[in-house]
């Protein structure tokens, strides 16, 4: 007898292949059978009009510390995804000794938007080595399946210590970290992770560890990762780092590079597309390279204590250092205002905000007298002040004791172009960043994005080639075997789906993380189901509470030449 039974479904598996009518059954967690299937199962689910699909492959997320508290991973579980993939960008809580713990969680509040009491709360310090914590993770049990990359700046900071944002390694301390590399890829990690990205700084505006990482050492990790034969690096890339850098590590490390994160620039709108080009080309010499997409708009909702959409400007580094009243003062600062305009001025490169004030607008006044510019943009309403929009912006927080929340519409905003990239065919689709910007931002449901916006409503790809790019895309880039796909013999991680209704609803604020704090949440739409091994953690109401902690901790990855 089966577990499981669903019937009557539209089954589409993960390749791509056209759905096709029939019956799935599971039996121990796994798939037993597809197509016509008569046997009794203890368990039968109706599926009359409904699509069945590989649970969805979240390959970028920041769970990181959040799963050291929140097992199910809030709110991934309950927006089909099955498995998700931890420590991109090299941002992880392991290694980490004792000393360094405060560290870690301050460069975490800044890089990530998190909030610093929550981690404070939050997170089980039940580890130091990143061995440890797989070991952690793997006792404590979690809901989705888990994938985790060694992060570099964790890396380095268990072996330099403070120097890690101070300067590049010594040949010895390079030795030291490749060590442990090729340590953690024996015992399970899915990769290593990095990032040279110019937004991405550490309390204080110090740059994140990894940024001060020179070729030599970055060259030497990878090429340590690659011995086992196994391994995806990932980078999320800054302007030193050129595609045809990245094509020579790949070429020499014989591995897979993911390159984050390509977002349509309006103001740059060439860019991306000849980033994607020349992965193409590195793919026709066969170093495979990949482009991390997203199928969403990148928005940022935002205070001026923490402007993370503009703390990619060397000239905003002074008000990332100062708090309180000294912050207001760098703030009315002249001097300061004119140092970010003229930066604003300059060619856009690799950064999250350009100049375009039509895309900010007040979400919510910290004072009731000025409700009435909620909703309203920044441009606008310094047009009719006559200021200049960062003067504008500036003086209305201040005067409102920086507690002005804003959002802006940063990057991917023309469809057009953003539907380009999601056919290209070396685009990966991600970046949900799920876990991190947990108060500002939430892109966990981009799966049902997809399906609900760029294949039902603008018809930019069919449901069997979201659906691939989803699930087993995702599966044989990472070398994850058994999953995304749905066979006999495969995990049965299920998504069970309405192509009609299927979707992301708004954002909503929650106040459920560790002291009450809040984050951004979004519901499911169209999902009726979502089976972790075998294990129903989610219907059409959300999370099933009774479910247990069903995902297992990925340690085996296909070796791929």
């Amino acid at each position: 007898m089966h577990d499981l039974l669903i019937r009557n479904a539209v089954v589409h598996d993960g390749t791509g292949a056209p759905g096709r009518s029939g019956a799935l059954a599971v039996k121990d967690g796994r798939i037993a059978a597809i197509g016509e299937v008569d046997d009794a199962a203890r368990e039968i689910v109706d599926a009359s009009g409904l699509v069945l699909m590989p649970g969805i492959i979240d390959s970028h997320t920041h769970y990181d510390a959040q799963v050291t508290w929140d097992p199910w991973l809030t709110p991934s579980s309950s927006l089909g995804v099955t498995t998700a993939i931890i420590g991109n960008c090299g941002f992880t809580i392991a290694p980490c000794r004792p000393a360094d713990r405060e560290r870690t969680m301050r460069n975490l509040t800044q890089v990530e938007g998190m909030s610093l009491e929550v981690l404070r709360n939050g997170i089980a310090w039940n580890f130091e080595t990143f061995p440890e914590y797989l070991d952690m993770l793997e006792r404590g049990g979690t809901v989705l399946n888990l994938a985790a990359f060694l992060g570099h700046s964790s890396l380095r900071t268990w072996i330099m210590g403070a120097a890690a944002t101070e300067r590049a390694a010594t040949a010895a301390e390079v030795a030291e970290m490749a060590a442990l590399v090729r340590a953690a890829m024996k015992i399970g990690a899915v990769g290593f992770a990095t990032s040279t990205a110019p937004q991405h700084n550490g309390e204080g505006g110090t740059p994140m560890p990894s940024r001060l990482a020179d070729s030599t050492e970055l060259s030497t990790l990878v090429n340590a990762m690659g011995e086992s034969g196994r391994g995806v690096f990932m980078l999320t890339k800054g302007g030193g780092t050129s595609v045809a850098y990245l094509e020579s590590i790949a070429a020499a490390s014989g591995r897979p590079v993911m390159i984050a994160a390509l977002l349509h620039n309006s103001t740059n709108p060439r860019g991306t597309f000849d980033e994607l080009d020349a992965i193409a080309a590195a793919q026709l010499r066969g170093h495979r390279l990949y482009g991390q997409v997203s199928c969403c708009p990148l928005t940022n909702d935002f205070t001026l204590r923490s402007a993370y959409p503009l703390e990619g400007f060397a000239a905003w580094r002074p008000a990332m250092r100062a708090r309180g009243a000294d912050l207001k003062r760098i703030l009315a600062d002249p001097s300061f205002r004119q140092a970010v305009k003229d930066e604003l001025r300059q060619p856009a490169g690799v950064r999250l905000f350009n100049g375009e004030w039509h895309k900010i607008e007040v979400v919510e006044t910290a004072r009731p007298e000025n409700r009435a510019v909620e909703n309203c943009t920044v441009d606008r309403l310094a047009a009719d002040a006559g200021q200049h929009p960062l003067d504008w912006m500036l003086d209305f927080a201040i005067a409102e004791d920086l507690g002005t929340v804003f959002t802006a519409v940063l990057l991917n905003s023309d469809e057009d172009a953003v539907g380009r990239m999601l056919r290209h065919p070396h685009a990966s689709i991600a970046l949900s960043d799920a876990g991190a910007h947990l108060t500002f931002f939430c892109d966990a449901g981009f799966g049902l994005h997809l399906m609900g916006h760029w294949v039902r409503e603008r018809g930019v790809l069919s449901l069997e080639e979201a659906i691939w790019q989803l699930t087993g895309r995702p599966a044989e880039i990472f070398g994850i075997p058994g999953r995304g796909v749905l066979r006999p013999g495969a995990a049965a991680d299920l998504l069970l789906i309405d192509p009609a209704t299927v979707g992301r609803g708004p954002k909503r604020r929650v106040f459920d993380l560790p002291g009450g704090a809040p984050r951004l949440t979004t519901d499911a739409r169209g999902v009726h189901g979502v089976w972790v091994n075998g294990v129903r953690v989610a219907d059409a109401s959300g999370p099933i509470a009774a479910a247990g902690r069903p995902g297992k901790l990925l340690r085996d990855f296909a070796i791929a030449s």
